[in-house]
């Protein structure tokens, strides 16, 4: 079955099957009246309206409490505000950083990550959060099928697989590894997503391709969390950059470029990427190059937050992590402070799984914090996520869009904490979450 074919199957596979049981109950038609509802194409709040969902899209949004039309169920959201389901832009489901995570690559298996994953994508969900670009991870891909077969609950996934990573660099598998083991493994090559040149680049995009990926995401610098020296040095050519992102056109994939260092990130973008996600050492003359390139940046605000905390704990890092966790981590809530003023498009993502699942709506408080207005923010996971993602059929609460409406009570736009009070979670016109007297149902 082609992508596509697969692509057009999904809401109703996720609408026709109770989720976890795989017993069909088809959806049921709805009226949900909001008292609020954030118009994420304008950024600004909407008073009371009724949107009207039929078969996974909103049919129609109508000003007021209206009369339910004939065989839809109302939902009575009073006090709340209603939103576009969100959009995070930057997870890894498969897996959560601990103390143990280094050692547990070893000692694990590949279904103990998938079963972990499956507790994280439940939680990402109940959060608010419909849809997410997970940036590497070879679980991804299962937990994306395993949804859209309506085996699991969980968002919508865009899964990039393996990210594509250069020798040592963010990304090698093989790092940390003594000889012996390095030696048994054998040098990691464009299948296992390390490349050395041009012509790997196009190889271990097409690697991507033929393991379902659906998006592309290269290390670009040294990572924070990898077991190596250099968190910041750039570690990919221009031209190998631009290899991946013209072959991954050829397959209509977008390419995100994890970036902490200047230079790596001046490559990335010179080379194509459609983001840069981190961005911890953005300077000046890349703020310039990415409005001028129309470059996205997703700043991981709660991932800097949580190493630069977890790295003054004795023990949870190793030694040559530690100080890297400790410098970069403290510093991407000031660079997207900078980068919004400076007009950078910003678009919504944590990094979770560095920091806990479920947590993901903390960073809508963090960007408030670098001086970003509650709308801007909001946008970021809606309407911005979304132009990021290519897709026009979601991020906002439009006639003819896919149903993802959440609902929180409380205005965000006056008061961005109640982002953390989602109660409502509706998925291609699915309800997923509805909170009555403090018990969570369908």
């Amino acid at each position: 079955m082609s992508r596509s074919i697969h692509a057009k199957l999904i809401p109703f596979v996720a609408s026709t099957f109770l989720l976890g049981t795989g017993l069909p109950v088809f959806a049921a038609d709805y009226a949900l009246y909001c008292e609020r509802v954030f118009d994420s194409r304008n950024g600004r709040m909407l008073g009371p309206q009724t949107l009207v969902i039929r078969e996974g899209k909103i049919a129609d949004v109508r000003p007021g409490r209206t009369e339910l039309p004939a065989g839809v169920k109302g939902i009575d959201l009073a006090g709340h505000t209603c939103s576009p389901g969100w959009t995070d832009l930057h997870v890894h489901l498969g897996n959560q950083s601990n103390p143990r995570a280094y050692e547990e690559n070893f000692r694990l298996d590949p279904t103990d990550f998938v079963l972990r994953g499956v507790s994280y994508a439940r939680k990402t969900l109940m959060a608010g959060f419909t849809s997410v670009r997970d940036l590497g991870g070879e679980v991804a891909p299962h937990l994306r099928d395993a949804i859209n077969q309506g085996l699991i609950e969980g968002p919508r996934i865009w899964a990039a697989g393996k990210s594509i990573a250069t020798t040592g660099g963010h990304g090698d598998p093989t790092n940390g590894m003594n000889s012996e083991l390095a030696h048994l493994v054998g040098p990691p090559g464009p299948t296992e997503g390390v490349v050395n040149s041009v012509e790997d680049a196009r190889q271990a995009v097409r690697q991507r391709y033929k393991e379902g990926s659906d998006v592309i995401k290269i290390t670009a610098t040294g990572g924070v969390l990898s077991y190596a020296r250099s968190g910041d040095a750039p570690q990919f050519t221009v031209e190998e950059v631009r290899s991946v992102v013209e072959t991954a056109q050829d397959y209509g994939y977008r390419v995100a470029a994890h970036a902490h260092g200047a230079e790596g990130m001046k490559r990335a973008v010179l080379g194509g990427v459609t983001s840069i996600e981190h961005g911890t050492y953005m300077t000046d003359e890349v703020m310039a190059l990415m409005k001028q390139k129309g470059t996205w940046y997703v700043p991981t605000i709660i991932a800097g937050r949580f190493v630069a905390d977890k790295a003054k704990i004795d023990g949870y890092f190793p030694e040559l992590v530690r100080p890297k966790a400790a410098r970069i981590g403290a510093l991407i809530q000031g660079t997207a402070a900078k980068a919004y003023k400076a007009g950078v498009k910003i678009a919504f993502g944590t990094d979770s799984g560095v920091s806990p699942h479920g947590e993901n709506a903390m960073e809508f408080i963090y960007m408030t914090e670098a001086g970003m207005p509650a709308s801007y923010a909001l946008q970021s996971a809606t309407l911005f996520a979304a132009q990021v993602l290519g897709v026009d059929d979601q991020g906002v609460i439009e006639a003819g869009k896919r149903a993802d409406v959440i609902a929180m009570p409380g205005n965000p736009v006056e008061d961005i904490r109640a982002v953390l009070g989602v109660d409502f979670v509706m998925k291609d016109g699915v309800i997923h979450k509805h909170v009555r007297d403090g018990a969570e149902g369908r």
